[in-house]
This record gives C-alpha cells, sequence and structure tokens, in this order.
C-alpha cells in the first residue's frame, strides 16, 4: 500500500505549527505590554470581564466595592479589577494590567487591593486562567461559621466544584492571606477564605464565575435542607465514582482525584522568539517527520 505523503505532511505541518503557536503565545521576553493590554483579543476579555463583574453585583454577591475579578493574559501579564469600584459600575476602561510581581504596567486606577490573591493562584497553579473573589451571602455565612459544606449531595456541585477547601484567617490584601491558598489551590478551584469569603478560579472569567454561582446555591441548599432533615442522605459512593469519572473528563481539579503532575507555564519565559525555527526549518523538520512516518508505515503495509 502506498501511503500519500502530502496527506501526512498536511497532518504534521498542522500539528508543528499549533505547537509553535502555543511557544510563541508564552514567550514573553518581546512581548510589549501595552500592546498586549489594547489589543482586540484583549478588548474581548475586558467585556467578558464587565459581564461577570455585573452578574456578580445583580446576583448580590459583591457590595460596595468589594469583590475583584482576573485573568492571565500571557505567563506574564495578568488583567485585573481596580480597587474602591463598584462592581456594578465597572467599565472595560476601569481594568488594569500588572505583572505577576504585583507592577501596574497600565490602567488609570490602581490595581484591586487583593490582586496578590490571584498571584499566588497563578503562580501557584498554571492552569488557572481566571479569578474571582467575592462575599456571596451563602457561602460567606460557611466561612464565617468555619463550616465546610457536607458533600455529596448535588451532582452538579459534585462535577463543577467538589469538596470545598477552607483557609485560615489572614489580613485580606497581605502576602499572607495569599499565601493561605498554597496547600489547597491545586485541588480545590473554589475555596472558603474564612471570615471573609469565597475564591475560585477556572480557564475562564465566565467558567470562574459560574463555579461561584454554583458553590452559592450549594450552600443555600443545604441550609435550606438541614432545617427539614437533620441527617442528609448522600448520593451512593458508586454514583459519586460516575461523577468523578466525568468530572476528570472535564479535566477539573478534585481532592479525591489523584493530583497531576505540576507543569510550570513560566519557564516558557526562557525562550526567545528568535531561538524558536525559522520557517525554512520549520518545514524542513515537517518534512523530516513526515518522510520517517511515511518510511515506517510502508514497512508496517
Amino acid at each position: 500500500m502506498r501511503y500519500n505523503s502530502l496527506n501526512i505532511s498536511s497532518i504534521i505541518r498542522k500539528a508543528v505549527l499549533e505547537c509553535l503557536a502555543e511557544v510563541r503565545a508564552h514567550c514573553v521576553v518581546d512581548e510589549d505590554p501595552r500592546k498586549l493590554f489594547e489589543s482586540e483579543e484583549t478588548r474581548i476579555i475586558k467585556e467578558e470581564m464587565v459581564r461577570a463583574a455585573r452578574k456578580l453585583w445583580a446576583r448580590q454577591y459583591v457590595d460596595g466595592n468589594g469583590g475583584n475579578l482576573s485573568v492571565r493574559l500571557s505567563s506574564q501579564y495578568v488583567l485585573c479589577t481596580p480597587t474602591l469600584l463598584s462592581k456594578g459600575d465597572l467599565v472595560e476602561n476601569d481594568l488594569v494590567l500588572v505583572d505577576l510581581e504585583n507592577r501596574q504596567i497600565c490602567g488609570t486606577h490602581p490595581q484591586t487591593s487583593e490582586i496578590l490573591l490571584h498571584l499566588e493562584i497563578y503562580k501557584t497553579e498554571p492552569t488557572a486562567k481566571a479569578v474571582v473573589h467575592c462575599h456571596p451571602p451563602y457561602a460567606t455565612a460557611h466561612a464565617v461559621a468555619g463550616v465546610i459544606p457536607q458533600g455529596n449531595l448535588v451532582p452538579e456541585q459534585e462535577v463543577f466544584v467538589g469538596p470545598v477547601a477552607l483557609t485560615p484567617y489572614e489580613t485580606p490584601g497581605t502576602l499572607a492571606f495569599a499565601k493561605t491558598i498554597v496547600p489547597v489551590v491545586r485541588q480545590h478551584n473554589t475555596i472558603l477564605l474564612a471570615n471573609h469569603g469565597v475564591v475560585c478560579w477556572a480557564d475562564t472569567i465566565t467558567h470562574a464565575e459560574w463555579y461561584i454561582e454554583v458553590v452559592e446555591t450549594y450552600c443555600m441548599t443545604l441550609m435550606i435542607a438541614q432545617k427539614l432533615a437533620s441527617s442528609l442522605p448522600e448520593i451512593p459512593p458508586a454514583k459519586v465514582n460516575d461523577l468523578l469519572t466525568l468530572k476528570k473528563g472535564l479535566g477539573l481539579p478534585d481532592a479525591r482525584l489523584p493530583l497531576e503532575p505540576c507543569v510550570e507555564e513560566v519557564t516558557l519565559r526562557e525562550y526567545q522568539k528568535d531561538a524558536l525555527p525559522s520557517s525554512e526549518e520549520t518545514e524542513a523538520l515537517i518534512a523530516s517527520i513526515a518522510e520517517k512516518i511515511t518510511a515506517l508505515l510502508e514497512r508496517k503495509a
């Protein structure tokens, strides 16, 4: 059987170019932060952040100027909400760009006073791309009472959130406060902050806001159910395992699942863009791989 080398080359080319694009997206040596801040891609993210912030305000998950949101735009830069501004009044021009060391790069307002919490999440869990911190009443009530909500009661909670962590109290805005999440953040996308509120992380700001809604609704439902029965029947273990299988397929973290090795994305900063292969070198690589695969297939035919 003869294999079409053009088709093989096309498949290899697509895979190689996608890999190189992913590496280039994380190369920050030449990155112009102002261009990043003002790019069309970032404008779309800004719109999404404003929508999420207004949903939090409309649902009374934030009051006054409370709560904060952020999105990691690259391995070095984070877009975040400003301090002392109601999330119900937030507009795109209010948003701020900082780096991972909390240096403000762009924006006319000072960054949120609790940005260190967000930055610590990004540094500890490379898959975290967006963070929402707020004070929804029922979930915050559990944080104030120091009570971790009972699990295995509602499927949606188990799949999207799962076991909720509770961190010890530290003064908000301090590095000590931010560090409280380090022991738990890799296996929990939703964390109760003692005497303070809730923080959720996800792959997008919309999903992080969804997790806030899920945990708040769950805590409210749980408090109502506990008024109806002193002992709440849990989902059978075998059925919980089914939910965990679904959750693993979605790539969501859970303390009941094995902890995946941490791939440190920030090491990609070491790459220089001009150290990546040129177009000629890329084509030569594609041709070499395609030739080897064709030869292997011909031998197996």
